[in-house]
């Protein structure tokens, strides 16, 4: 199979990182271009060291320029913030070029929604329609399709994995679904934040954008399509003092008498085909440390005969499975590769 040219437009920020870290032991991908103002002119090793010697180490930066993107590559990674990526995308797109959009601008399908979250106009209406959200366990064959797909966001990822069986088979309530979500710190962007500061964030947990969290409304966008009715979740985020990592911890409330024998055995039904979501043995709960750097999502469950809750933890690697390995997932389908290439990963340990 010839090699498929892309491009990494935002290639200094963590996803374009990380996505980097991933291209280079792809085997049917070449990347041909990385793109920053800030750094155009120099090599990638000169501002990552560590591409020292590797073959996408030599590589220079250059300045987005949709025409060089358009004459150079067959599908662009969009690493940019919102606002940003949805022009750069209209005019790949019109050039015939696949786009994964890393951002937020896609993953709404209401553009009222988008303005009402994100503060800003939506210029480019038209293309909601046509993005395809790229949850592979949910859209796999829609992604195979698609010209663009909306990557999902992070904690979208670990909560509507996390809550996907339970809606499908209706045997949760559809009100009081809590999703109480914690990030490492890479979450936050590599800009310089005095938030984010090793020192602030250190010895330190904080709870941040309870009510206001821009991922609210895509939570449960696709939770009501899951579910076919209107969700509704109370969604409370909170910072982590680690690097990489995000835990969800789902409230949910039984709405018919089960035990954990029979969730247990309708998540491992659910997933049985997905071997990137693993339900851990029962009474085993989830932990950072053993999903990072991969695409797994952990996922444990308990049963609170005493509440009648059904708690779910989902655990995911924010930087992977929530952004760049999931990016290089939909890119796979898109291409028409096995979805796996480049992604057997095992969890990067102390």
């Amino acid at each position: 199979m010839a090699q498929t040219k892309v491009g990494l437009v935002g290639v200094t920020g963590y996803t374009g990182m990380e996505l980097m870290r991933l291209l280079q032991n792809h085997d049917h991908f070449e990347l041909v271009r990385v793109t920053s103002r800030a750094e155009a002119g120099k090599k990638l090793r000169d501002i990552y060291p560590f591409m020292q010697g590797m073959d996408n180490g030599e590589l220079s930066i250059t300045e987005p320029d949709a025409d060089d993107l358009a004459q150079a590559c067959d599908l662009v990674f969009l690493a940019v913030p919102h606002r940003t990526a949805m022009e750069i995308a209209a005019v790949l797109l019109e050039k015939g070029l696949k786009v994964v959009d890393l951002s937020a601008d896609f993953r709404l399908r209401s553009k009222d929604e988008y303005e009402h979250w994100y503060a800003c106009e939506h210029t480019q209406e038209g293309l909601l329609d046509k993005a395809v959200y790229g949850l592979p366990e949910l859209y796999s064959e829609a992604v195979s399709q698609a010209q663009l797909v909306a990557n999902p966001g992070c904690y979208p990822t670990s909560a509507i994995l996390g809550l996907y069986p339970a809606l499908k088979e209706g045997f949760i309530l559809k009100n009081g679904i809590v999703v109480d979500s914690k990030s490492g710190t890479t979450g936050a962007g590599r800009k310089a934040n005095v938030g984010s500061l090793f020192c602030e964030v250190s010895d330190s947990f904080k709870a941040y954008g309870l009510t206001t969290h821009r991922h609210t409304p895509e939570i449960e966008q696709e939770l009501s399509v899951i579910a076919k009715d209107d969700i509704t979740v109370s969604f409370n985020t909170h910072l982590l003092p680690i690097n990489r990592g995000i835990l969800s911890t789902i409230y949910t409330t039984l709405s018919e008498e089960m035990t954990l024998d029979d969730v247990h055995a309708i998540y491992e039904e659910a997933y049985r085909t997905h071997p990137w979501v693993r339900v851990l043995p029962k009474g085993k709960l989830p932990e950072t440390k053993h999903v990072r750097g991969t695409m797994f999502c952990d996922i444990g469950l308990a049963l609170d005969k005493r509440t009648n809750r059904l708690i779910i933890v989902s655990t995911i690697d924010n930087l992977c499975r929530g952004a760049s390995g999931q990016a290089l997932a939909n890119a796979n389908l898109m291409c028409g590769i096995d979805i796996n290439e480049g992604l057997k990963l095992a969890p990067l340990m102390p």
